[in-house]
């Protein structure tokens, strides 16, 4: 036997690695293993290559027998099998918690042994791999090795230069085998496996639940501490996430830089600025493959399809309620960390979403961009104009299953429906009063805080909402409801509505008389008059 081999083969008892990577300076015991590991560095795979042909070739001669969906390797038909017989082959010794994927089990297992081996010396950082701390140390030192061809930005790690280069060619060479969405980094497609399995390896320490995503779990963690880690260093404003914090600064620095030739609108991004544009072309080039309506952007057509298929991918972590769009979550989960990023210059009053913002800003402006066509009231906001103008139409979309009333908008049937069933999920946190509509619990608040935010618009005086319907009839001798097109007034609204279809076309009933051929707005009138002939 050769000393050569004497060597390779003494090296694993003594812990001694001979062989040392020229690229990485990674050290192996055996020149094999160097060999196999050279082949990272050089993508030179060549077992992979015939399974690597059919991407290119569009090959696919593994099929599943259930759904009839075909794949390109064996390995992704066999999960992809997993998803009809929910088979989760990998479970943790601890608690019995099944998985899909080993990777998930190796993750989840860590949150009962938290075994974390090798630690940083800078900052005490724990990981559980050493390759991993290797590639946090370069934060410290700043050594960024690998630097982009097309925009020069430079990476600690060949595989995040690799991941980064995929935003220039947009290639996305990982697919979803349960739905086909691709991905640029294998990390993302992990992520998005759990939504197919429902897999939440990650769980809280304080209160067990459980997350699909550590990212999740660590904004979770905010709640019990109410920790606002990110502040503002211009207004000393704190909040949970950093995007909100981003998001605020905008508010300071101003921070527009696309304009639309048109209008003169400004944007953060050039890609909104595009999809804006097509508003004033009125290109929609992206259509819905069931409805056919168009849609000026693809994301939009993406939001709308969900209406279809009642899709809703993104869930609160907090409080498990589903979304479409993933915008729709993250302002939803600020009703739990209670960050207000968007706030008003005039008054400081904070808001949730930035459209919130914009809407709240014309009551100071007096802005109302939105006018009735029927009867000239102006609006805020357009879906307010779309709402009244259903007054005129009498148009009623939403019907109940129960009792088939119809309303005219979706909201109100919600609220109408828990009539039927009794529910009341809206409580009074100081005496324990419960509501069935959310409006109702804020009007009753105002017991409790003795608080009158509606102020009369001719004496300025302040009541609730029912003292100023009572208190404005003082004003009006009796009579608070006037008609915008004759002036003339009504104590109730109903009464107004009424008088109102005396104006209109659709509204106006006239029933002639054989004998007299007298006009009369209501059908009672005429019977009462039909009475005094008959007498």
């Amino acid at each position: 036997m050769e000393d050569s081999h004497v060597n390779q083969h003494n090296s694993p008892h003594t812990n001694e690695k001979l062989y040392v990577c020229d690229v990485c300076g990674k050290e192996f015991a055996e020149e094999d293993s160097l060999v196999t590991h050279s082949r990272i560095h050089t993508d030179e795979k060549k077992s992979n290559l015939n399974r690597h042909y059919r991407i290119h070739a569009n090959v696919k001669p593994h099929s599943c027998d259930v759904c009839g969906k075909k794949f390109s390797l064996k390995g992704s038909l066999n999960y992809h099998y997993r998803f009809h017989t929910n088979e989760k082959p990998h479970s943790c010794d601890v608690c019995g918690k099944g998985f899909t994927k080993k990777s998930n089990l190796v993750l989840h297992y860590a949150t009962h042994t938290n075994e974390k081996l090798f630690s940083c010396d800078v900052c005490g950082i724990k990981f559980y791999r050493k390759h991993t701390l290797e590639m946090h140390y370069r934060i410290h030192t700043n050594e960024k090795f690998y630097s982009c061809d097309v925009c020069n930005k430079k990476f600690t790690a060949c595989s995040t230069l690799k991941s980064h280069y995929r935003t220039h060619t947009n290639e996305k060479p990982y697919s979803c085998d349960a739905c086909c969405k691709g991905f640029s980094q294998k990390s993302q497609l992990n992520r998005h496996y759990r939504i197919h399995t429902n897999e939440k390896p990650y769980s809280c320490d304080v209160c067990g639940k459980e997350f699909s995503e550590k990212s999740y779990l660590k904004r979770h963690y905010l709640i019990h501490t109410n920790e606002k880690p990110f502040t503002c260093d211009i207004c000393g404003k704190a909040f949970s996430e950093k995007g909100n914090l981003v998001t605020h600064s905008r508010i300071h620095t101003n921070e527009k830089q696309f304009s639309c030739d048109v209008c003169g609108r400004i944007f953060y991004r050039k890609a909104t600025l595009k999809g804006h544009y097509r508003t004033h072309t009125n290109e929609k080039p992206y259509s819905c493959d069931v409805c056919g309506k168009g849609f000026s952007q693809k994301s939009n057509l993406t939001k709308h399809s969900r209406t279809h298929t009642n899709e809703r991918p993104y869930s609160c972590n907090v409080c498990g309620k589903g979304f479409s769009q993933k915008s729709t979550l993250d302002n939803h989960c600020r009703i739990h960390t209670n960050d207000k990023p968007y706030s008003c210059d005039v008054c400081g009053k904070g808001f949730f979403e930035e459209d919130s913002l914009v809407m709240h800003n014309r009551i100071h402006t007096n802005e109302k961009l939105y006018s009735c066509d029927e009867c000239g009231k102006d609006f805020y906001r357009k879906a307010s104009l779309f709402l009244h103008f259903r007054t005129h139409t009498k148009e009623k979309l939403y019907s109940c299953d129960v009792c088939n009333k119809k309303f005219t908008v979706k909201s109100t049937l919600k609220d109408h429906y828990r009539i039927h069933t009794n529910e009341k999920p809206y409580s009074c946190d100081v005496c324990g009063k419960e509501f069935s509509m959310k409006g109702n619990l804020n009007r009753h608040y105002l017991i409790h805080t003795n608080e009158k935010p509606h102020p009369c618009d001719v004496c300025g005086k302040e009541f609730s909402l029912k003292g100023l319907s009572v208190h404005y009839r003082s004003h009006t001798n009796g009579k608070p409801y006037s008609c915008d097109v004759c002036g003339k007034k009504y104590s109730h609204k109903c009464k107004l509505d009424r008088h109102y279809r005396t104006h209109t076309k659709k509204g106006s009933k006239e029933f002639t008389h054989n004998l007299l051929l007298k006009k009369l707005t209501h059908k009672r009138a005429l019977n009462g008059h039909d009475r005094t002939h008959s007498n």
